[in-house]
């Protein structure tokens, strides 16, 4: 299956799931829990807050990967990406940013695996949100001690 059917699909357009494509082109969905929903607002929110209006913070944006199609929950996009990409129905500019938050039924070896995807597709860095709101930052050699393109946001985020 290609991207094209899955987005024009009506039977998969209403489901409460992340829809992505493997490497074989097989729907993987992930099941949405509320509180997955919030941290992954929270941290797009505070992350608006921080870079305060330069680039584009974003939610579950559909990105080209080696492997196929990926929405990492959160991205974020420096103003030249971001103009690079905005008409395009799967952007084939990675964000600079990638944000997972870990879900129910999904591990930390699948979301890493995720985040060796956007990093090879260009990404600067990959942060994880695990279920407690502690934030892990990685770029393309290392485990960070904190983001380097956004030094300023926190490493716990926690639901109001």
């Amino acid at each position: 299956m290609d991207w094209d059917h899955v987005w024009t699909d009506a039977l998969l357009s209403d489901l409460p799931f992340k829809v992505e494509l493997d490497q074989w082109g097989q729907i993987v969905m992930n099941p949405m829990k509320v509180r997955h929903v919030l941290m992954r607002n929270i941290i797009s929110d505070q992350l608006k807050q921080v870079i305060a209006g330069y680039g584009k913070t974003l939610q579950c944006l559909p990105v080209m990967t080696p492997e196929n199609v990926k929405m990492p929950d959160v991205v974020w996009f420096s103003p030249e990406r971001y103009e690079q990409m905005m008409h395009s129905e799967i952007s084939p500019i990675m964000p600079e940013v990638c944000v997972e938050v870990l879900a129910p039924g999904e591990n930390v070896e699948r979301l890493l695996h995720k985040k060796d995807l956007y990093l090879r597709g260009g990404a600067v860095e990959f942060w994880l949100c695990d279920d407690t709101g502690k934030l892990s930052f990685y770029d393309d050699l290392d485990v960070l001690e904190y983001s380097r393109l956004i030094p300023a946001f926190p490493h716990r985020v926690e639901p109001d």
